[in-house]
């Protein structure tokens, strides 16, 4: 039987305000999982690529591990049977995998490279429930105009891109550095809101 949204919730393993942000804008209505360390601390959510794992294979393993040790928490702390959420972006820069920046410093040199160049950005989107999981997969193409040294040393010293896949944010300052765009913009913020709702409604959700 589908699920009536106006009653129904879902568990959401993900740390990311834009990712609240966006199951809100659809109407879903969520508790949030926050794990005990960030992904990158976690022994049990390990980020390392795996040797040759392609950038598809590899957002799909990390969002897959997220909603299952998702599932996990939820049982462990007796929470509400509901659906788990997850998601994981992960850009990809002439075949190399970019992630969140370590530093300041690697963050300039992540937007060195991005500057006058196309890159793909993949967000993987995981639902578990009941032993069942569903994985969707969305792929986006971004082109930053040129950035010279100064915008990208200001544009750091905002915050802005720490803790962001590829150290920028689309819907924030670095929209302005962006030239091209194919594909889902709110993918490239971290949840791909077409997949995300037609996982859902795999599930019985009603959007």
């Amino acid at each position: 039987m589908p699920v009536d949204l106006q009653h129904a919730r879902l568990h959401l393993a993900s740390r990311s305000p834009r990712r609240r942000e966006l199951l809100t804008q659809i109407g879903v209505a969520f508790d949030s999982i926050i794990f005990r360390n960030s992904p990158r601390e976690d022994p049990e959510l390990d980020e390392t690529p795996l040797p040759d794992e392609d950038p598809v294979g590899y957002v799909q393993r990390i969002a897959r591990n997220k909603a299952e040790h998702g599932c996990r928490i939820a049982g462990w702390r007796k929470l509400l049977p509901q659906p788990v959420l997850a998601a994981d972006t992960i850009l990809e820069v002439d075949g190399r995998l970019v992630g969140k920046p370590l530093d300041t410093g690697d963050a300039e040199r992540i937007l060195q490279t991005l500057s006058g160049n196309t890159h793909r950005v993949l967000t993987a989107v995981a639902v578990a429930a009941a032993g069942r999981l569903e994985l969707a997969v969305s792929i986006s193409e971004v082109r930053f105009r040129p950035l010279d040294a100064h915008e990208i040393t200001r544009y750091v010293a905002s915050g802005e891109p720490m803790d962001k896949a590829g150290a920028y944010a689309i819907q924030g300052r670095a929209g302005m550095f962006v030239a091209h765009l194919a594909g889902s913009y709110s993918g490239v913020m971290g949840l791909p809101l077409c997949e995300t709702a037609q996982l859902l409604k795999r599930f019985g959700y009603r959007l």
